[in-house]
């Protein structure tokens, strides 16, 4: 995704699938706190759903929409792990695997900490 875009411009925003069908509304962003990146995007699938992790990485922003190249359905099948805490490793590896995304980001590290929220300080 592009990386020079403010995460906090992502809050609100609706977001696509592949297909074009709309997903929801993206709810928070979470960042990688080793870089400072946007990682993850927690997304409302509806008026009663929960919130549905997407990797913000091969995401797009587009038009000023998020655009996620996964089918509605696996998006929706997202490991739930609840909003607003942070992701532990093993959260964001099963996250990883669920969407068949292979490589993890290069900085991983045993001490990483995962998926601080974007606008909140330590």
């Amino acid at each position: 995704m592009q990386t020079d875009i403010d995460p906090r411009s992502l809050i609100g925003r609706k977001a696509f699938d592949r297909e074009g069908t709309k997903i929801g509304t993206v709810d928070e962003v979470y960042l990688d706190d080793a870089t400072g990146v946007p990682e993850w995007a927690a997304v409302r699938t509806g008026l009663f759903s929960r919130d549905a992790f997407v990797p913000l990485e091969p995401s797009e922003f587009v038009e000023e929409t998020l655009r996620v190249p996964f089918d509605r359905a696996l998006i929706k099948d997202a490991p739930d792990f609840g909003v607003g805490r942070h992701l532990s490793p093993e959260q964001e590896l099963q996250l990883y695997r669920h969407y068949g995304l292979d490589s993890l980001p290069e900085e991983t590290g045993p001490d990483r900490d995962f998926g601080r929220l974007a606008g909140q300080e330590e």
